[in-house]
């Protein structure tokens, strides 16, 4: 009992998965910000696609997700965090919804290349599946997978836009993103998958 308490005390400090939860307030406050900054003449277009791209050789494809206020207005359109009559994410519609932009196109050629992508601990892996089942990308391209051996990381093709919903379903902490990570000792681990079993 202990050590259930204390992985979900663990759990809750961790600085990333609380990021991931607020991912909609960052999104909303950098769009709505951008946008009036764009609007009121403070900060040229060519500025904002120049910057998101830099931005892709650190993050990838980051600033769709996360800062872009057309990724917001697309996000609210196709419900991208609502799950469809199939039980799939409705983000799996995200990456068609991106194709006219060029920060989009630059950042995601970047996703292979960038210094943070979502990596995995192959010693705390338990394969529960719950990365991929969270993942638009693996629902859209059955080559890829976070957890199946020989196949392609996710977070490294051109459509994966950072939600981080992959690291947010981890129940024992393998997955991380970039130096980030919520690490869950082994014996944490192995406690929390006998408790729910």
């Amino acid at each position: 009992m202990k050590t259930n308490l204390k992985v979900k005390s663990s759990q809750k400090k961790c600085l990333l998965k609380k990021m991931i939860s607020w991912r909609r307030i960052f999104q909303v406050a950098f769009g709505v910000g951008l946008f009036l900054v764009i609007q009121y003449g403070y900060l040229g277009l060519g500025t904002v696609v120049v910057a998101g791209s830099v931005l892709g050789i650190f993050l990838g494809k980051f600033f769709c997700r996360w800062m872009c206020p057309m990724g917001l207005v697309m996000d609210l359109m196709v419900g991208a965090d609502q799950p469809d009559a199939g039980g799939r994410s409705g983000a799996s519609l995200y990456m068609y919804y991106k194709l006219g932009c060029p920060i989009a196109w630059i950042s995601g050629l970047l996703n292979g290349l960038s210094l943070f992508r979502v990596r995995k601990s192959q010693d705390d892996c338990v394969n529960c599946g719950k990365c991929d089942s969270a993942c638009y990308v693996t629902a859209n391209n059955h080559a890829t997978s976070f957890f199946e051996e020989g196949k392609i990381n996710p977070s490294e093709t051109y459509t994966c836009s950072r939600c981080l919903a992959c690291i947010d379903a981890c129940p024992t902490g393998a997955l991380s993103f970039g130096v980030l990570g919520c690490k869950i000792t082994r014996a944490e681990t192995i406690s929390t998958m006998q408790d729910k079993s």
